[in-house]
């Protein structure tokens, strides 16, 4: 089998290696020459066997917008795109159909896994057409990690909903980052407790809440136990943004997640305006003492 693969940064590029090693043949091209295979689009789909099957993995957006577009001038009817990036699932509806005027084929999938999965393989959602996912499945299958299939790979449904199921899965992996996190800060701040890293590496067998998050959360404290190298910013790439808004549209309860999005905004705010009012009220209504403009945060 032999596939092109747009998009060779930190996932892409270790996507590529993970293919070959499978002994499935990768074109892979990139803005950035010193990884590219090929110069162009058109040099990436001369140089695939009919009908070509290419990846996707680049920023959701534009970026993509721009590819499926240039992609669209440079294949021919009975082509595949599978976008493996973290594209909204109305943006795989309206390419779908862009790419159908010339009889194009597109698929999506959903790609967990960040920059172990080349080490440990993905989890993979994908949508589309039932015949088009067949065709696909070795490549699914190379990608994956090793076992069974349902365990790291399903076909959710039609075109958009495995970037949907991936949107639901990044809302829940919101959640779970701030409860841990917020763990943590409790942790850290009772006098009683003395090793807050050995805590939490104590949870990684036979507690209920182990986890690969957590894994990855003792390996953290690890390298920085006091996380004294990082700061509290936390940005988020739209997805959670995504399921909060789906949650409202669909009627579903989400108050985790998001409240988890919530906090994300809140720690982008050094002197946060809402909780200066808060401050003037408790002070206007109980007479609380306010801190000044400037003086510490409490720690």
């Amino acid at each position: 089998m032999h596939i092109g693969l747009i998009g060779l940064g930190k996932m892409g590029f270790n996507m590529r290696a993970r293919l070959r090693n499978a002994n499935i043949e990768v074109t892979g091209f990139d803005r950035n020459p010193d990884v590219t295979d090929v110069k162009t689009l058109k040099d990436l789909a001369a140089a695939l066997p009919a009908p070509r099957i290419i990846w996707v993995m680049v920023p959701a957006g534009e970026v993509t917008d721009q590819v499926i577009t240039g992609l669209a001038a440079e294949l021919e009817s009975g082509d595949m795109i599978i976008d493996g990036g973290n594209s909204r699932f109305t943006d795989d509806q309206k390419h779908s159909a862009q790419l159908a005027e010339k009889g194009i084929r597109f698929a999506d999938c959903g790609v967990s896994g960040g920059v172990w999965g080349l080490e440990n393989g993905y989890g993979l959602m994908a949508g589309g057409n039932a015949e088009d996912i067949e065709e696909a499945m070795p490549i699914f299958d190379a990608l994956r990690p090793e076992g069974e299939r349902a365990e790291s790979f399903v076909h959710v449904g039609d075109v958009g909903a495995g970037h949907y199921a991936k949107m639901v899965h990044n809302g829940i992996e919101y959640g779970l980052m701030q409860s841990y996190a917020e763990g943590y800060e409790l942790l850290m701040a009772k006098d009683i407790i003395k090793d807050v890293p050995g805590t939490f590496a104590a949870w990684q067998k036979g507690t209920v809440v182990r986890s690969w998050l957590l894994d990855l959360m003792v390996k953290a404290l690890d390298e920085d136990p006091e996380l004294s190298k990082i700061a509290g910013f936390v940005d988020d790439s739209g997805e959670g943004r995504w399921t909060v808004e789906e949650a409202i549209a669909n009627a579903v309860p989400a108050p985790a997640i998001t409240a988890s999005l919530f906090a994300r905004f809140a720690s982008r705010q050094d002197d946060s305006p809402a909780m200066k009012m808060v401050s003037a009220l408790r002070n206007q209504f109980g007479g609380h003492a306010t801190k000044a403009a400037g003086s510490a945060k409490s720690s």
